[in-house]
């Protein structure tokens, strides 16, 4: 996901690094592993396949962090270049779903 490039941009080091595959076995377990389980971040690493405990609660603290500044409107948005090809598809496809 996109906290991946997040994290390797913050962290050097090569145990800062998420593959796509840690990334979505760290959301599982994450939905997984509630704030209230015992062990949770023993139990995320488990699940993470290369990971510590420590990394897995990082990456977390990491996240969360990320999410407050997206929300408090600090990151700014992405400026998307569109092209005329893509602008007609998405018009076809809200005609076709009569969202027009």
């Amino acid at each position: 996901m996109a906290s991946s490039s997040i994290t390797s941009s913050r962290n050097s080091s090569s145990s800062s690094c998420w593959t796509a595959k840690q990334n979505k076995q760290f959301e599982e377990a994450l939905a997984y592993y509630d704030k209230d389980t015992p062990d949770r971040w023993y139990n995320i690493a488990r699940a993470v396949e290369g990971k510590s405990a420590e990394e897995v609660r990082r990456h977390y603290e990491i996240l969360v962090k990320d999410i407050m500044q997206i929300e408090a409107d600090q990151i700014p948005l992405p400026n998307y270049r569109s092209t005329h090809r893509a602008y007609a598809n998405e018009q076809r496809l809200l005609k076709n779903l009569k969202l027009q």
